[in-house]
């Protein structure tokens, strides 16, 4: 799960398999893969960093590597 700042300035987690696609109007719109749309204070920038610190991660985690053996290859 990603953490995500809404436009009320609550915090909430979403999963990041649900998000369809993200862009900026200029708020943050994500919509998910059912067709809800989310607004949130994060740049689309930062979100796609989230995803991609979360995907890292659930990789590490899967293949029980540490950050030491992912540097190493």
């Amino acid at each position: 799960m990603i953490k995500l700042l809404s436009m009320d300035k609550r915090t909430f987690y979403l999963n990041p398999d649900l998000i369809y696609r993200i862009e900026e109007t200029p708020d943050t719109i994500i919509t998910l893969t059912n067709g809800r749309t989310l607004v949130v204070e994060n740049s689309a920038a930062s979100i796609v960093e989230l995803i991609i610190e979360y995907r890292k991660k659930t990789y590490q985690d899967i293949l029980g590597l540490t950050s030491e053996q992912e540097k190493r290859g």
